[in-house]
């Protein structure tokens, strides 16, 4: 962990069932009760209607790219050693779309519609980041 500059996420109680899922190695969103609705990232209510009544889904973790881009300026200096890094909106099976880095593959190996697996970083006792 002393070597991690990286940002870390910032656990509360509404947000702590994700990162405990995580831990566990379980991709997890939020579905409204009120709604029905299922968001990533995880937030105190519903992004779709405001209400706080949530519950947890296990996601499958698969999806492909629906587009991305790669950055060759460094944005924050935890980031430095990995220039250029990749950031991609994925399309998750379940229909909802997410940001994040693919990993496993180089850049240039990067396509639209690429499929890809949630994978999981064991960061500190208390952080996966998925």
């Amino acid at each position: 962990m002393a070597d991690y500059t990286k940002p870390l996420p910032v656990i509360e109680k509404w947000n702590a069932p994700y990162w405990q899922a995580a831990k566990r190695h379980e991709f997890v969103a939020q579905r409204c009760r009120a709604c029905g609705y299922t968001h990533l990232p995880p937030g105190p209510v519903c992004t779709n209607c405001l209400s706080a009544n949530q519950d947890w889904v296990r996601l499958s973790g698969r999806g492909t790219i629906y587009s991305y881009g790669v950055y060759y300026q460094c944005w924050h200096e935890g980031f430095a050693g990995d220039i250029p890094y990749n950031v991609a909106l994925i399309s998750l099976e379940e229909g909802l779309q997410i940001v994040s880095q693919v990993i496993g593959c180089d850049n240039e190996e990067l396509d639209c519609g690429l499929a890809v697996e949630v994978s999981f970083d064991d960061i500190t006792p208390e952080v996966s980041l998925p």
